[in-house]
């Protein structure tokens, strides 16, 4: 039950990348590796105030406010110095590196004894279960704090997927989907469509730097090398939520992500427990996004081939 509790609280906690990299990824087609840097601003920054005793919320606001400034810069680059979008977000993320360091002045900030988001929760949690450390689950015994961090992340995210469906839905979300699908139509309805490449980014690199922010949170720590293969990791999620959930609506999409990114780290999480060695774990990873993006046209060839022949017999 640990497990599996871990992995969800993980898998939500990542959604919020997951969301973030789909925004830039398909709503503005856009290939973001700013990701890799944000999500350690996120967690940086989130960390060092949470140290100097500032509230979660408002320490979790900031760390969001840090990414959305990361993407902005990384828009601003490409729209108004006109760096090709790739090397864009490699400058940004090489330079977050160095500011991630300065932030927290080391390459590990722990995060001992310090309010968390989860912290009222599991003080509700504790009084509601007779001040035991532990909650009942399924006849599973679940350390309190692990169940107040499940419960926080779980109504964070749905809340904020559901303000995402909403403002994809007026009438600037319908322009910036509009704006990946075809900046020329946009531009020719009076839209700036540069401003909403770099609004779009920051709001992507925003929720990245809250889900650094969680993270950081939940594991105890921030560290300098947390970001390496996010954006890999983003990728993988989509494309399994895709195939699960399709893409047809925001809805859809967004609930896709948040299963991917689910499904996907419980895989993981069982890999690593049957032996995988943790060293290996960004190469099955690599590897996996590969067979995603692979196999689905290569069984949708074989059926159309199957069927071919079954016709013509």
């Amino acid at each position: 039950m640990t497990l599996v509790i871990g992995a969800l609280t993980i898998g939500l906690i990542l959604s919020l990348l997951s969301m973030g990299v789909w925004i830039s990824f398909r709503v503005l087609r856009y290939c973001d590796i700013t990701v890799d840097g944000s999500i350690t601003l996120g967690a940086s920054v989130v960390a060092i105030l949470l140290v100097k005793g500032w509230s979660p919320w408002t320490a979790t606001l900031v760390a969001t406010l840090a990414g959305a400034a990361a993407g902005l810069v990384t828009g601003i680059l490409h729209t108004r110095f006109k760096i090709q979008e790739l090397l864009a977000g490699i400058l940004v993320m090489t330079a977050l590196y160095s500011v991630n360091l300065r932030v927290m002045g080391r390459s590990n900030v722990p995060l001992l004894d310090v309010e968390t988001l989860a912290s009222p929760m599991a003080r509700l949690i504790t009084r509601c279960s007779s001040n035991s450390d532990t909650l009942g689950v399924c006849g599973w015994q679940v350390p309190v704090q692990d169940a107040a961090m499940l419960v926080t992340v779980l109504l964070v995210t749905v809340a904020v997927a559901l303000v995402i469906r909403w403002f994809l839905l007026t009438h600037i979300g319908t322009a910036l989907r509009a704006t990946g699908d075809n900046p020329q139509m946009v531009r020719a309805q009076g839209v700036n469509h540069r401003t909403m490449v770099v609004f779009g980014l920051a709001s992507a690199n925003g929720l990245v730097g809250m889900s650094g922010a969680l993270l950081a949170q939940y594991q105890g720590f921030a560290d300098v090398q947390m970001g390496i293969g996010m954006m890999v990791w983003g990728l993988a999620s989509i494309i399994i939520g895709e195939a699960l959930a399709g893409r047809t609506t925001p809805g859809l999409a967004l609930c896709g992500a948040i299963m991917g990114t689910i499904l996907f780290r419980l895989l993981v999480a069982i890999a690593l427990r049957w032996g995988l060695n943790p060293n290996d774990l960004k190469m099955v990873t690599a590897l996996f996004v590969f067979a995603a993006l692979v196999l689905p046209d290569s069984v949708k060839s074989a059926m159309h081939r199957f069927f071919k022949r079954q016709h013509h017999a």
